[in-house]
C-alpha cells in the first residue's frame, strides 16, 4: 500500500493593523501619526472601492498584508531614497504608502495615473493623509515624454510585464534612472524577455510578504544596440 504524506500548509500571519503591516514589511518605529495616516488611507480605499474598483475585491479582507505591507517593504529596501516616481499608481500602491512613510522625513512621491476616477481618489488620499505626493493625471508615455523633475527611483506594481515597463521608462534612461519593480513567481521569464532588448545591472531583493516574489532593482539601464 503506497505511503501517503500529508503536507500541512501554514497560513500567512494575520495582519489587521498598520503597526502589524509595517512590522512585517521591516519598517518599525514609526509615529502614531504615520499609523493614523495609513489607517485613513485604507479607510478611503474601502469607501471608494465600490465605485472605482481600486483593488481586487478578494484582497480587501487581507489589505494590510497584501497591499500595505507589500508596498511598505520598498521603503525598507530603499530607506535613503527621497524622490520617487510611481507609474500607474491606481489605488496608491505602492506610491501613496511610500509617501505616507516619507511624511516625517525629506521626501516626495510623484504619482502618474491616467484613469480619471483613480486620479481623483489619489488627490483625495493625498489631501486626507497630508502625504508628500503629487498626482500627474495622464498616460505614462505622455507624462514622461517631457519629464524634467529629478528622481531617485521609479516604481510600478502590478502594472505591466518587465519589457513593457522598460519601454515606458525609456525617456528616463538617459538620466540614469534606477528602477524597483515588485514581481511575482514568473519574474525570471520576464527578465529573459526583457534581456532581448535591454541591458541592465540587476539585484533581486526577496519579498518579505509573498513566497517566490521579489523586488527587481535595475540600474545602468540601456537599450541593446540594434543589429544591422
Amino acid at each position: 500500500m503506497p505511503l501517503c504524506l500529508l503536507v500541512e500548509t501554514v497560513p500567512p500571519p494575520s495582519i489587521t493593523s498598520a503597526a502589524d503591516a509595517l512590522a512585517l514589511a521591516g519598517v518599525p518605529n514609526v509615529s502614531r501619526e504615520t499609523l493614523g495616516r495609513l489607517a485613513t488611507f485604507v479607510a478611503l480605499i474601502a469607501k471608494w472601492q465600490a465605485a472605482t474598483n481600486l483593488v481586487a475585491p478578494a484582497t480587501l479582507p487581507d489589505i494590510w498584508r497584501r497591499h500595505v505591507a507589500d508596498s511598505a517593504q520598498l521603503v525598507a529596501v530603499f530607506p535613503e531614497t527621497g524622490a520617487w516616481l510611481d507609474l500607474g499608481s491606481g489605488a496608491g500602491l505602492p506610491g501613496l504608502v511610500v509617501a505616507i512613510l516619507l511624511a516625517e522625513r525629506d521626501g516626495h512621491v510623484h504619482l502618474i495615473e491616467s484613469d480619471t476616477r483613480k486620479a481623483a481618489f489619489l488627490r483625495e488620499a493625498v489631501r486626507s493623509t497630508r502625504a508628500p505626493a503629487s498626482v500627474h493625471q495622464g498616460r505614462i508615455e505622455t507624462v514622461l515624454a517631457s519629464w524634467q523633475t529629478p528622481i531617485d527611483l521609479v516604481t510600478a506594481r502590478a502594472l505591466a510585464p518587465l519589457p513593457r515597463l522598460l519601454d515606458l521608462i525609456a525617456p528616463l534612461v538617459p538620466l540614469g534612472v534606477r528602477a524597483a519593480f515588485p514581481k511575482g513567481r514568473e519574474y525570471r521569464r520576464e527578465l529573459d524577455d526583457a534581456s532581448q532588448s535591454w541591458e541592465f545591472d540587476l539585484v533581486e531583493h526577496r519579498s518579505r510578504i509573498e513566497d517566490d516574489a521579489v523586488i527587481l532593482e535595475l540600474t545602468r539601464i540601456r537599450p541593446k544596440p540594434r543589429t544591422p
